[in-house]
């Protein structure tokens, strides 16, 4: 069996951790006789560097292609006074909708070994375990008429019934798989779309009533999420709020650095580390790989159906953590911090004690 795997690795870090995941890859297709193949293409400020455009067709038709994408991060300080629509972030919003990418998926799960990590008390943070699921091709990023001028500037809000529905009929699937609770976040109070939203996610929600549906103002949850972040199970909500709400969620589990996210449609899939491209340590050995890690863990569940693979990746960075080995990011101040390439290794090593332990091997499949 073998998976073709779109590999646009970008700017700053994302080389590095992208780097990191590819070697996790390749122990999996070693210890399950699984063979990925890798096609690697430039996006973001290494595209537009090299080609004009942060995305060439040559990169969209080949994640079009594939079977899972896998981005790093693009953006940096030399590319911010480029028009917008050739900032490195304009290739990943295209890519996107390219891909039909309405549903993304960011955990935001606190392993025990960070909870002194954060800037929260540790009895706030314990046994948080949410996920955001943040609607990805609708809303003020997508919406027209948008623009500036000299005196203003304008974009617009706006969502379709479709589009909540199936981001809410995704929302409602997961939770049923969990804790059975769905949070809905809106601005309902001020927002007519959020009125909107709010009206087609509760018609939705009669078709799941073994899940229960709480609504929330997101000026609310941004405060719950911080004041008591155990509440939640599914927080679902539109493209703004979910992309400033799971940088929130971020940042009380101790680091970006710790974040994977899966952004998935109808037919593609793709899986990005949350953190942005840090271009001040690119280069430097500096970068957290475990983001990375995680998300090419929640790419064997999600798109190739390697559950039990993905839950030893994840095994074996709990056990990474617990060593209290630490990356720049996570390292306390007293601490010596570990490179990108040392906490991979330790990583892979323990993947492979992991397989040796339970002797699985082909059962996985």
């Amino acid at each position: 069996m073998s998976y073709n795997i779109a590999v646009v690795s970008g700017d700053g870090i994302g080389p590095e951790v992208c780097s990191s995941a590819i070697k996790v890859l390749d122990l999996i297709s070693k210890k399950l006789n699984v063979k990925f193949i890798y096609k690697h293409y430039a996006i973001g400020g290494n595209s537009y560097d090299k080609f004009g455009t942060p995305l060439t067709d040559e990169t969209l038709n080949g994640c079009l292609e594939a079977d899972a994408v896998l981005l790093g991060a693009v953006g940096g300080y030399k590319w911010e006074t480029l028009p917008h629509h050739l900032k490195p972030e304009a290739a990943l919003l295209k890519l996107r909708e390219s891909l039909g990418l309405f549903a993304n998926i960011r955990p935001a799960k606190v392993y025990k070994s960070m909870l002194n990590s954060s800037s929260l008390k540790k009895e706030v943070l314990e046994g948080t375990d949410f996920i955001v699921l943040r609607e990805l091709t609708g809303g003020i990023y997508f919406g027209k008429p948008r623009g500036m001028d000299k005196s203003k500037g304008w974009n617009t809000m706006i969502y379709n019934d479709y589009e909540v529905e199936r981001i809410a009929r995704k929302a409602f699937e997961m939770a049923s798989k969990r804790k059975q609770v769905v949070t809905s976040v809106d601005k309902a109070n001020v927002l007519e779309v959020s009125q909107f939203w709010r009206e087609i996610v509760t018609k939705v929600h009669q078709d799941y009533p073994a899940v229960k549906l709480n609504h929330m103002y997101v000026d609310n949850a941004a405060m719950q999420i911080v004041k008591n972040p155990k509440q939640f199970d599914i927080i679902l909500t539109s493209n703004l709020f979910g992309d400033i709400l799971s940088d929130i969620a971020g940042m009380i589990t101790g680091s970006l650095g710790m974040l994977p996210s899966a952004s998935i449609g109808s037919k593609h899939a793709l899986y990005e580390p949350v953190h942005g491209s840090a271009p001040d340590i690119a280069g430097k050995g500096l970068a957290n790989p475990i983001a990375a890690i995680s998300s090419i863990a929640m790419m064997l569940d999600l798109s190739f159906g390697m559950t039990k693979a993905a839950e030893i990746i994840e095994h074996a960075i709990e056990k990474t953590l617990n060593t209290g080995i630490r990356t720049v990011d996570i390292a306390g101040s007293n601490e010596q911090a570990a490179s990108t390439d040392q906490i991979t290794e330790l990583i892979l090593k323990n993947v492979e004690e992991i397989f040796n332990e339970q002797a699985i091997g082909i059962f996985l499949l």
